[in-house]
């Protein structure tokens, strides 16, 4: 798995230094809190350990959306549910996703990153068990919103730990955090009817098994969870790098194990403080952007760096509505293709491996196309070939469902692969710590709004129509603007230089 952390070129506008490099009042600075023996090597044991944190953590970001896909049927027979509920069920999670991944900066600045994501994964864990057991639809929702919140703020956090701590391999890590994503929602998809079958048909106990799989996933983050300095974004105000002393500010915490201060910033010379790495995406200042060092007098920071005017850069608003849109696809396809397939005559384990291969092209894909879009300086023609591959897929589900079932999944899981290849861009339309938290946290939260709508209104046209052609034709139309919005996303700037300060 270290293997895969070669460093690369991500053809960002300015170079980010290697933590290894770090002065040595740095990294000894960086190992408080973390409960290591003395003289361990806190970068090797912390990176290892964070690696497989995310790895966990990415493979719990879909199960809880593709196990009900699967089941959707027999939920919302169990339920009552309408065609239109059963819409509006499949269009929480991006609602939960704009809702509470905009909490995701504040909450990190506050308590660290590494805690937030371990808390998000004991709110996924939490809210997978109870949610089969509520006994209605409004218990339903409210348990899958409780995971749905701690599947947001990951989302967030996940590029910006990624930049923070692996700066110099954002297409490998993505690329690796993005595979387990799709091996994570492929899997959920593929075993949960099956799973479903052995255990007497009960559709709530094969929903609730996915619990395990997020309290696993909780442990990694453990250590990282003492004191409040626990990565991007830990309340540790702590000196500049050319201060010379490591001594945080009394009351933060201490440091996350590695960290040297924050991402490199070559056009400063200098490097942010750990706030900094979020500070831009809450539009606030605090931790190294506004603290003070041990015994110095309060006043800004040396190298504070202030907040994006994000709203005003062309590439953010594309990249936003990129994110939307293929999001839309997402969740449309992890909900509904399954019952698309299952009203064509394919029986339901079928339906469900149908998914689960449009889910798993994701596995492969998602390693190759970051590493392949950081050696481009335009993304954009990988944005349309993946659109191209969508529409094909679309135009197989409204022509013969059924008879090409296993070449429309292919497709539109190769479709689904522009979910990582925003990721990608995230990192790379901006230069600095600070910019991609606020770029990832902007681009998620607004698109996740945009594709709120989406699922739900396929499941009123699916319900009034009384098929599938209208639902297909709307996801055939909307895949147009996407491939338009991921080219301009995809041109070599970034939205420091397009925003201002």
């Amino acid at each position: 798995m270290m293997g895969l952390m070669a460093p690369e070129d991500t053809r960002t506008t300015t170079r980010t230094t290697s933590r290894a490099a770090a002065p040595p009042a740095v990294r000894g600075s960086a190992a408080h809190g973390t409960g290591e023996p003395a003289g361990a090597s806190p970068r090797a044991w912390t990176v290892r350990l964070l690696v497989v944190g995310i790895v966990l953590s990415a493979l719990n970001l879909r199960p809880a959306i593709t196990s009900l896909g699967a089941l959707l049927e027999e939920v919302r027979d169990g339920l009552g549910m309408s065609g239109s509920v059963a819409g509006l069920l499949t269009s929480v999670p991006p609602l939960c996703f704009a809702v509470f991944g905009v909490m995701a900066p504040r909450l990190a600045r506050r308590f660290g990153a590494g805690a937030v994501v371990c808390a998000g994964m004991a709110a996924i864990a939490t809210g997978l068990l109870v949610r089969p057991y509520t006994g209605s639809t409004a218990g339903f929702l409210a348990a899958s919103a409780l995971a749905l919140m701690g599947i947001a703020v990951s989302n967030v956090l996940m590029p910006v730990i990624v930049k923070h701590w692996f700066p110099d391999r954002v297409g490998s890590m993505t690329g690796l955090y993005s595979m387990a994503l799709a091996l994570g929602t492929a899997l959920a998809a593929a075993v949960t009817v099956p799973l479903t079958d052995a255990l007497g048909g009960n559709w709530q106990s094969g929903l609730s098994l996915w619990a395990a799989l997020a309290v696993a996933a909780v442990l990694p983050w453990l250590p990282f969870v003492r004191g409040r300095a626990t990565g991007p974004g830990a309340g540790d105000g702590a000196g500049e790098r050319g201060a010379g002393d490591g001594a945080a500010v009394p009351g933060d915490g201490a440091a996350l194990p590695g960290d040297a201060r924050g991402v490199a910033d070559g056009a400063g010379g200098e490097a942010d403080g750990a706030d900094s790495v979020l500070s831009g995406a809450g539009s606030e200042r605090d931790g190294a952007s506004g603290g003070t060092r041990a015994g110095a007098a309060p006043g800004p920071a040396r190298g504070a760096v202030p907040p994006l005017r994000i709203t005003r850069s062309r590439t953010a608003w594309a990249l936003a509505v990129f994110f939307g849109l293929q999001a839309t696809a997402a969740y449309i396809t992890m909900g509904w293709m399954a019952q698309i397939f299952r009203d064509a005559g394919v029986p339901a384990g079928t339906a469900g491996l149908l998914l689960a291969v449009t889910m798993v092209m994701g596995v492969p894909l998602a390693f190759v196309i970051p590493r392949l879009a950081t050696r481009l300086p335009h993304q954009g023609p990988i944005v349309l070939v993946l659109g191209v591959c969508g529409l094909a897929g679309y135009a197989g589900l409204y022509l013969a469902p059924a008879a090409g079932a296993w070449a429309w999944a292919v497709l539109l899981g190769m479709a689904n692969c522009a979910f990582p290849l925003a990721l990608t861009m995230v990192g790379m339309r901006a230069r600095t710590g600070p910019g991609v938290a606020q770029l990832s946290a902007f681009a998620q939260s607004t698109g996740y709004l945009i594709s709120i709508p989406g699922p739900l209104l396929i499941g009123v046209l699916y319900q009034h129509s009384g098929g599938w052609g209208l639902p297909i034709a709307l996801m055939s139309a909307l895949m147009i603007p996407q491939m338009v919005v991921g080219f301009l996303a995809g041109r070599n700037r970034t939205v420091e230089d397009e925003a201002g300060r």
